[in-house]
């Protein structure tokens, strides 16, 4: 085992995965979203962005059902297990209804020429106005929801325009 000897953890993030039902127009939501091309691409299974020392995953959820025998799964202990992770479909996954249960969050310089960026390329749904938030520190930020209905938040620096947000 391998101990990441400046903090002693022994395990690390390596990627979040989203499971999508249309991977090509999910790429493409998130190439200009990102602002890059996909990092690493395994078939039409399975795509990565990599940046900032992090990785966001786009899963085929249909790929499996769709190309029997491409993939492969064994557990290696015994075939009950293997039979559950068989039964752990990702079509199933992908199919399911979003229940909004996770935000990704970004953050970006200008919030204002991003929401901007955003509207322009017309990319994704439910776009809303930036929005300002005080709990403890004012906060703004703007959502708009993936090819999959996923929560997208961008927050980040921002000055509001005179009487933006006065009641």
């Amino acid at each position: 085992m391998i101990e990441n000897m400046e903090n002693g953890r022994t395990i690390h993030l390596g990627s979040i995965y989203l499971v999508v039902r249309d991977f090509a127009k999910s790429i493409d939501f998130y190439e200009k979203l990102l602002q890059m091309p996909v990092s690493g691409k395994n078939m039409e299974r399975f795509a990565m962005f990599e940046f900032d020392g992090q990785c966001i995953s786009i899963m085929n959820g249909l790929f499996d059902a769709e190309n029997p025998g491409k993939t492969i799964i064994k557990d290696g202990k015994d075939s009950e297990t293997a039979q559950k992770m068989e039964a752990d479909s990702l079509a199933v996954i992908a199919n399911a209804p979003n229940t909004h249960k996770f935000v990704l969050n970004f953050w970006a310089d200008d919030l204002r020429a991003e929401h901007a960026r955003i509207a322009e390329l017309g990319i994704g749904t439910n776009l809303n106005n930036v929005s300002y938030l005080f709990n403890t520190t004012p906060y703004y930020s703007f959502q708009l929801h993936d090819p999959d209905d996923n929560i997208i938040e961008i927050c980040g620096a921002y000055t509001p325009e005179e009487g933006e947000f006065d009641e």
